[in-house]
């Protein structure tokens, strides 16, 4: 007789979703689940226009075509990933909507060492990932268990922001996209079950954003900037910045700014980047 699985690949449970997140006066509006999707981002996207409310959730239990940053595409095996994106309608200038994303990755950070035990960390502007000196899987380097992408859409008048992440679960090493990614399940995770970590993951989310919209999406004054510069090990390291127009730019992450910039000391003097693909490199490099 087979030895059970230890990491079965349920479904989500939307009704035990619903019942732990959807409240009388709370963020979340209606949790929406789904079999597959092409890209939650997309979709959730499309619903918004269509007047889907502040606070929809759509989760998918396969991701076919997921979207990254830069255009990236990605897909995970049936129901090993959590991909979920987020509709908002923050109230706050526009200029502050760049630090959802940031939101989301502290929220995820949390969610992940709360429910799995997982160190998880963020790489600048927005990779959760865990560092190399608290691996616990095989292999060397820094390894990505997410990604987060966030999207404005001013089409129906004020901003609606659709921000989504897709987590590696339980995917084996052979199931994992490329080298440099992990899943909770290679790092050792306490538990893999998908409902725990997205009702960890939203509540975690709407703890953040109430403080955050509350400050008119001040960073700093709500806390958040430096909630975030706490857990990215991005800050104090040698990085090699691949930036949106082909250049690189090699030198030290001094700071992350008001605004959400990387603070890079590199030949020339300190440059505050708004954009860029960051590797951190390794002592002599």
């Amino acid at each position: 007789m087979a030895a059970p699985d230890p990491y079965p690949r349920p479904p989500l449970d939307r009704a035990a979703l619903t019942a732990a997140l959807i409240r009388p006066g709370g963020m979340w509006e209606r949790i929406e689940v789904v079999p597959e999707a092409g890209s939650t981002n997309t979709e959730l996207a499309a619903r918004g226009r269509s007047g889907a409310p502040h606070g929809s959730v759509l989760v998918a239990d396969h991701q076919s075509a997921g979207r990254g940053r830069m255009g990236r595409g990605f897909s995970t095996p049936p129901r090993a990933a959590l991909t979920v994106s987020v509709l908002l309608r923050p109230a706050v200038p526009t200029g502050r909507l760049g630090w959802l994303s940031a939101l989301m990755g502290v929220a995820a950070v949390g969610a992940v060492r709360r429910t799995t035990g997982v160190k998880a960390a963020l790489k600048w502007p927005n990779d959760l990932l865990v560092p190399e000196t608290l691996r616990s899987g095989p292999g060397g380097g820094d390894g990505k268990l997410a990604g987060i992408l966030a999207e404005v859409d001013f089409s129906s008048g004020g901003p609606a922001v659709v921000a989504g992440i897709g987590i590696n679960v339980s995917q084996s090493r052979d199931e994992l996209p490329v080298d440099t990614a992990v899943s909770l399940r290679g790092e050792g995770a306490a538990d893999v079950d998908r409902n725990v970590l997205l009702a960890s993951l939203l509540g975690e989310f709407e703890e953040l954003y109430t403080v955050w919209a509350a400050a008119g999406g001040d960073a700093e004054r709500s806390g958040l900037a430096a909630v975030y510069r706490d857990v990215c090990t991005t800050l104090g390291r040698r990085v090699r910045v691949h930036l949106p127009d082909d250049r690189v730019l090699d030198g030290v992450a001094r700071a992350i700014d008001a605004e959400g910039r990387l603070v890079v000391d590199g030949p020339g003097g300190e440059r505050a980047l708004s954009a860029g693909d960051v590797v951190h490199l390794r002592p002599g490099v």
